[in-house]
């Protein structure tokens, strides 16, 4: 019987463990949110990364730039707020408008306060298998493994997607979590294939329904990172309703890795105010 790895389960208990961590560390952690423009999925996100603060007991800023501002604009906002010793976190909500360069953005956040862990430095410690700051999809993701004790070393593990903020750091985990593990992408021969390798098959591609049960090898665990509209509704990478009877464990859509993607947020918040400390 397929096990649904319930990701709002999980990250609630992981919030209700932060908020009595932070209560008993006397800190005053501190998020700082920058988002430009108006897009209506990244306001949502962003009020949904608010909330989880206020729950924990994380300060929060959110901070609104016109979507027709320059990178200049954006990095006076990044230079005020790395030198604002009570912000210990900043996030930059991606994606930035297209007249905007994002590298230079992500890489103005000081590293110790880059709690997205998109910054080359984090992404260079991640790799050489020391991270700071982990990407919060992937970390959270290698989180809903370990608590469900689903085992990660020696496993096949396939992930379809490159990005910088999923497909690539989530393979580095994967890797120093002593996984064999195989990148995906839109140039692999014969993809399906490759899929049904995966002992453990992370979907970060952004195509609804895209992975079906003929590319899902039995018993598989599926992790499901997708967020598409089809028909009016939100749906994942993965066709939940047709792989589920195939796969030993999976991640619903929604309900499954976007709550610890948040959870995971407010965990690398606390740690940077933590490591802070005299």
């Amino acid at each position: 019987m397929v096990t649904i790895l319930d990701g709002k389960a999980v990250s609630e208990k992981r919030l209700e463990l932060l908020k009595e961590a932070i209560g008993e560390s006397g800190l005053y952690p501190r998020l700082a949110t920058v988002i430009v423009g108006g897009d209506p999925a990244s306001q949502m996100y962003v009020r949904m990364k608010h909330r989880a603060c206020e729950r924990v007991g994380i300060g929060s800023v959110g901070i609104e730039i016109p979507g027709d501002a320059t990178t200049q604009k954006v990095l006076e906002t990044i230079t005020r707020l790395n030198e604002d010793a009570d912000i210990n976190g900043i996030l930059v909500q991606l994606p930035l408008p297209k007249q905007i360069d994002t590298d230079r953005i992500i890489s103005a956040v000081r590293t110790e306060k880059d709690v997205d862990g998109f910054h080359p430095t984090s992404l260079g410690l991640l790799m050489s298998g020391k991270p700071r700051f982990a990407p919060c999809t992937p970390k959270g993701i290698m989180t809903l493994l370990e608590e469900y004790k689903i085992p990660v070393a020696g496993a096949r593990a396939v992930v379809a997607g490159r990005s910088i903020d999923v497909g690539r750091p989530m393979a580095a985990l994967l890797t120093n979590a002593d996984a064999t593990v195989t990148i995906c992408h839109s140039k692999t021969r014969d993809l399906p294939a490759e899929l049904k390798r995966a002992d453990i098959l992370v979907s970060a591609i952004g195509k609804a329904h895209f992975i079906t049960p003929e590319m899902v090898k039995p018993g598989a665990v599926v992790i499901d990172v997708g967020i598409n509209q089809l028909d009016g509704k939100l749906v994942g990478d993965v066709d939940f309703a047709a792989v589920k009877d195939s796969a030993s464990a999976i991640t619903p859509v929604p309900g499954g890795v976007g709550p610890m993607t948040i959870a995971t947020l407010m965990e690398n918040t606390f740690a940077a105010a933590a490591t802070r400390m005299p």
